[in-house]
């Protein structure tokens, strides 16, 4: 797979786009990385969210059409929205006209009040909608935490009219898509965006690239590594994370399907040999398979305890 990285901050361009973006002079700005032909991935910061990153710590993706740009995720806030509206107009010309929804965590969609304002709509399924409303004041919560005062500019706004069905099949300018439920995953009710055409997935929180994925009492652990085999099943040759960057369905399988096929195997035998929950996690503590992920040392045990106590509920 090839990547072409932009960085668009010319003399001009960043003057033009400092006066029209001002979230541009705090510094940070996300990464363009083309995936391949018209797809693209935005790479946000691979850290926490901050003030500085506007809530913008994950990675999105577009598709440039005949008829206009299709967006995957709108951000976290309202400037988040505005730093990838520039990151767009950075590769293309063509306008936005579709914003679609994957992801239920704030990043993926509290920036849609940006393009609800414009009149770009927001396809989004059901499921998706339901959990992102569910989690709404939790999010918001959050986010006062971890970005301050610009929480407060959030308008949680969803898809008006979400699909009522767990794969929705359409065509945007030429290029096809299909809006898919593979079982839950990071949240209940994320989902992904398949392009069947190019082998191109933009799979959301499913799959975490560069950094070691968390597993949270949200996460339903079972549930998501069966969602991974079912992704993995339908032979992307382009993967885009929800978090790091781009690569092929090896890399997916080791920065993520291996990992949650660890968790699953291990703790499942622990707990078939009635083993205690410390024992196991100090039995697990070294992965070398997966320690040079970033923030291995931070969340890794913290995945094992979550994982046990999932399992142990089961």
């Amino acid at each position: 797979m090839t990547a072409r990285r932009y960085r668009w901050w010319g003399a001009f361009g960043w003057l033009l786009l400092s006066w029209l973006v001002p979230s541009l002079a705090s510094g940070f700005e996300p990464e363009v990385v083309q995936v391949a032909g018209k797809r693209y991935a935005i790479v946000g910061e691979i850290g926490p969210r901050t003030p500085r990153n506007h809530g913008l710590n994950n990675t999105l993706g577009f598709v440039v059409t005949d008829e206009g740009v299709v967006l995957v995720g709108s951000g976290a806030t309202p400037e988040g929205a505005r730093l990838i509206e520039a990151a767009v107009a950075g590769v293309t010309e063509q306008p936005i006209r579709l914003v679609v929804n994957i992801g239920v965590q704030d990043h993926h969609w509290m920036g849609n009040s940006r393009f609800v304002e414009q009149g770009v709509p927001i396809l989004a399924l059901k499921r998706t909608v339901e959990n992102q409303r569910r989690r709404t004041g939790a999010h918001l919560t959050r986010m006062r935490q971890q970005v301050g005062e610009e929480a407060e500019t959030v308008s949680p706004l969803v898809a008006a009219e979400p699909i009522d069905a767990d794969r929705h099949a359409f065509t945007f300018g030429g290029v096809e898509f299909e809006l898919i439920w593979p079982g839950d995953g990071h949240f209940a009710g994320d989902a992904v965006l398949w392009l069947p055409r190019s082998r191109t997935l933009f799979a959301g929180d499913y799959i975490f690239h560069d950094r070691m994925l968390g597993v949270q009492a949200t996460s339903p652990v079972l549930r998501w590594r069966e969602a991974f085999h079912a992704l993995a099943a339908m032979g992307p040759e382009h993967v885009i994370p929800g978090h790091g960057y781009p690569g092929d369905l090896a890399k997916a399988k080791r920065h993520t399907g291996d990992y949650l096929d660890l968790l699953v195997a291990r703790v499942g035998k622990a707990l078939e040999d009635w083993t205690d929950m410390e024992e196991v996690i100090e039995e697990m503590a070294d992965a070398p398979a997966f320690d040079e992920l970033k923030f291995f040392d931070d969340w890794h045990r913290r995945n094992i305890h979550q994982t046990y106590l999932q399992m142990e509920g089961q």
